[in-house]
């Protein structure tokens, strides 16, 4: 499939996991893809892109004027914006006594400020291309976890402003959607999925029994972001592998 072949994307923390699956797959069909990460994880970044089709910028989301700059030089580079997939997001846990002002701030800043920052930016140049935006949300954000209390509030946040963004832009030809994932190998989740015990209570929970791989998320990040999905805006999409149709009982068989 060649689905975004002459299209511009911009991937939010390209560097490592879901945000290089989706910055690939959006590569293998056809498009130039902006990646951004933080300057200290760009060195992450893989030899074997084509270099023809990418444009590296370092990027701090929690940051207005380094978002503001990243549009600015993937549409002077490449002419145009039709993707932004706000990926980048950070993760902090712990009861709420034991959260920081500062863990606090720096989840919003991220998870939230960053794709309200994307989203600004981006949204003029998607108005005129007829394009879209994918956030990265979670599990997370539709409902509540033990113990992960900022992660949740942030998450939850992100869903909602999809949806709103959703409501405001969609009478100017912009679909806003997200996906939901349930835990994903990534980097952020290495000590999980490391844990056998940890990973054993996934797997009872979820319904095809294991969990997701960067490439998975990926997928249906590519499928939102294209003309297959041309009618789907404002949804909070659960890529779960079935965790969310429980009724939240444990298996009793």
């Amino acid at each position: 499939m060649n689905r975004f072949e002459n299209s511009t994307v911009i991937v939010t923390g390209a560097a490592s996991g879901m945000g290089l699956a989706a910055a690939r797959r959006f590569l293998d069909e056809g498009a130039r893809v902006a990646v951004a990460d933080l300057p200290d994880q760009m060195d992450k970044l893989p030899g074997d892109l084509p270099a023809a089709r990418i444009l590296k910028v370092p990027t701090d989301v929690s940051q207005r004027a380094e978002v503001d700059a990243l549009v600015d030089k993937t549409v002077a580079a490449f002419g145009a914006l039709d993707v932004l997939v706000n990926n980048a997001g950070q993760l902090v846990a712990g009861e709420i006594g034991e959260v920081s002002d500062e863990d606090w701030h720096r989840v919003f800043a991220t998870d939230v400020d960053g794709i309200f920052y994307g989203c600004r930016a981006a949204l003029p140049h998607l108005a005129r291309s007829g394009g879209c935006v994918v956030n990265t949300v979670s599990v997370s954000g539709l409902g509540g976890d033990w113990g992960m209390s900022p992660y949740n509030a942030a998450k939850g946040a992100a869903a909602q402003l999809t949806q709103a963004l959703a409501l405001d832009f969609g009478r100017k030809g912009v679909r806003i959607n997200s996906v939901c994932p349930t835990l994903t190998r990534t980097g952020m989740t290495t000590d999980v999925v490391n844990d056998e015990e940890m990973v054993a209570k996934f797997r009872e929970r979820i319904a095809l029994g294991r969990y997701a791989e960067p490439e998975d998320i990926a997928a249906v990040i590519a499928f939102l972001a294209s003309d297959d999905a041309r009618f789907v805006t404002g949804v909070n999409l659960p890529v779960d592998g079935g965790l969310m149709a429980s009724n939240g009982q444990p298996p009793q068989t």
